[in-house]
């Protein structure tokens, strides 16, 4: 017999199959874990058929903005997110690493003009995704920290 171990959400988000051990990245990327007052379920290394374990993270009441999303792909680029409603899936999908990143992560080079008073939103390109690496569009820094670097 299966067990609950986390209540099923009435509305909201499921991001799931992120990487075992990365779902705390994920709620700090979207800030969820300064929110005192946000409804959220963690689950660290839950078993997974796909990657053998998974981490899933459940918000409630609230669905995602494409920029967040884009963010959740920079780090867990297997995820899926699913929106629930009325205690169902009613959307779901695999996020995607687009070629061109835009307003997500900061350049590491503080001479960048996108780190300087410039009215430039950063911009990189996606130049390897295994392992994950971008190059910014103005300096043409190669940034491989990109956890460290996601604007929040």
């Amino acid at each position: 017999m299966e067990e609950l171990k986390v209540q099923p959400i009435k509305e909201g988000t499921v991001i799931d199959h992120i990487a075992s051990g990365t779902a705390l990245k994920v709620l700090s990327i979207l800030g969820l874990s300064k929110s005192p007052t946000a409804t959220v379920s963690l689950l660290m290394n839950v078993p997974s058929k796909k990657y053998g374990k998974k981490d899933i993270v459940k918000i409630e009441a609230r669905e995602l903005k494409p920029k967040e999303v884009d963010k959740i792909a920079l780090i867990a680029p297997n995820a899926t997110i699913n929106i629930i409603r009325n205690y169902k899936v009613k959307d779901k999908y695999k996020v995607k690493l687009s070629e061109i990143i835009i307003g997500i992560v900061r350049c590491s080079n503080p001479s960048c003009i996108s780190n300087l008073r410039e009215p430039v939103e950063s911009k990189f390109s996606v130049i390897s995704r295994k392992p994950l690496k971008l190059r910014c569009y103005y300096c043409e820094r190669e940034l491989t920290d990109i956890i460290e670097n996601i604007v929040i």
